[in-house]
């Protein structure tokens, strides 16, 4: 059986540093090093830092972020956003062999092109964000094998950058470079912005007096992400879909008395929900006319 297109160019086993080991750094490099390489450095500033390496990367030596790329093949830049051309403008100004090097980030905004500077300098960039989130726990490295990473790298090493994914338990789903900001708001709006309603939802329970609003909210929120991952807007339910304009109408006079900053949220996802259903034929004409102008009031 032919293998698949992303392990046919295995990397070879590489010596691995990490700039950066935070939740996301130190997750990886131990990954990696369960895939076969060798985590050699790691940068490490706080305590906290230097007690993650010394746990999950107990063969790294701490050193300055130069230090960890000159000992390295392949460089783990798994830095705050803002904080990453920066810092790979600084290694390349401060005269950093990045030469041959890969480079890899972590940051689901930016493709290859953030690392421009090394990339002029002859360094092999690749962007690999791992779609889950980290808690800085030992489990982050097991929910690896169920998760997708968005790769974007130049052409010529999309197969070195499929196979670490691979090799590190997970499956690469490629991203162009001019599609990682729309890639990455997909991913932060639905990740974050699912936490901000389930906790709103929750408040808003307990101030109606629910003891537990989690056990509650579990087994219908559960049912409603299957629904949507398996149906799309064919999972949804309740009032918009029936077209209950009244009910709409005093959720938010109830809200504006009790959460006003909740019945903004609330109106604006509604609207957007009545036009998706309006759209996917699942709200009839009328109804959604009805549902608008109580939304518009």
């Amino acid at each position: 059986m032919e293998k698949p297109a992303a392990t046919q160019q295995r990397p070879a086993r590489l010596t691995v540093g990490v700039v950066g080991p935070g939740r996301v750094g130190s997750v990886l490099g131990a990954a990696l090093e369960r895939a076969g390489h060798s985590v050699v450095a790691a940068t490490a500033v706080s305590e906290t830092s230097r007690a993650r390496v010394a746990h999950r990367l107990p063969a790294a030596r701490v050193g300055e972020a130069a230090d960890v790329v000159g000992a390295a093949d392949l460089v783990l830049l798994t830095v705050p956003d803002d904080a990453l051309e920066p810092l790979v403008r600084g290694l390349v100004e401060t005269g950093t062999g990045v030469e041959g090097k890969l480079l890899v980030h972590t940051s689901g905004r930016y493709g290859y092109g953030a690392l421009a500077a090394a990339t002029n300098a002859g360094a092999l960039p690749m962007a690999l964000h791992p779609v889950m989130t980290f808690t800085g726990r030992d489990e982050d490295t097991e929910r690896l094998a169920s998760c997708s990473f968005g790769v974007t790298a130049p052409d010529t090493l999309r197969p070195i950058a499929e196979a670490l994914v691979v090799e590190m338990g997970a499956d690469p789903v490629w991203i162009t470079e001019e599609h990682r900001t729309l890639y990455h708001a997909a991913l932060a709006g639905g990740a974050n912005h699912l936490v901000t309603l389930v906790s709103e939802s929750a408040s808003l329970l307990s101030a109606a007096g629910v003891d537990d609003p989690g056990r509650m909210l579990g087994p219908l929120l559960s049912a409603s992400l299957d629904n949507a991952l398996r149906l799309g807007m064919d999972g949804l339910s309740g009032p918009i879909l029936r077209g209950d304009a009244e009910t709409v109408a005093s959720h938010i006079t109830e809200l504006r008395a009790h959460s006003p900053e909740s019945a903004a949220s609330y109106v604006a996802m509604a609207r957007l929900t009545a036009d998706r259903a309006l759209a996917a034929g699942l709200l009839k004409p009328h109804d959604a006319e009805r549902l608008l102008d109580v939304l518009q009031a």
